[in-house]
């Protein structure tokens, strides 16, 4: 499966068959939102958090592809991430592109 977040692809030909989306929200855990909470008075990367989001990314563009799959999709083009606050101490990574067909 290519993933690009470019509108094209160069030498392939293709049909869109769709919008694809992958998300995944994420919590944090007491104890690290405790350790980072000291963390940030000295300042420095909140790495504990950097690995939370970097799972979800994994996560939620891992549930994209297999949405893009099952429609029988063989690329996903312009592919986008976001990121949101849900509910206090939470927070969402929302993926989405263009599922396609090579023709």
């Amino acid at each position: 499966m290519i993933i690009t977040t470019t509108e094209n692809i160069p030498g392939k030909n293709y049909e869109i068959i769709g919008l694809v989306h992958g998300n995944n929200i994420q919590s944090k855990n007491f104890l690290r939102d405790f350790t980072q909470g000291l963390r940030n008075i000295k300042g420095g990367e909140l790495k504990a958090y950097t690995d939370m989001m970097i799972e979800s990314r994994s996560v939620a563009t891992d549930r994209m592809i297999e949405e893009a799959q099952q429609l029988g999709a063989d690329a996903i083009i312009m592919v986008r991430y976001d990121t949101s606050s849900i509910v206090e101490n939470s927070s969402e990574v929302h993926c989405y592109g263009t599922a396609v067909k090579f023709i």
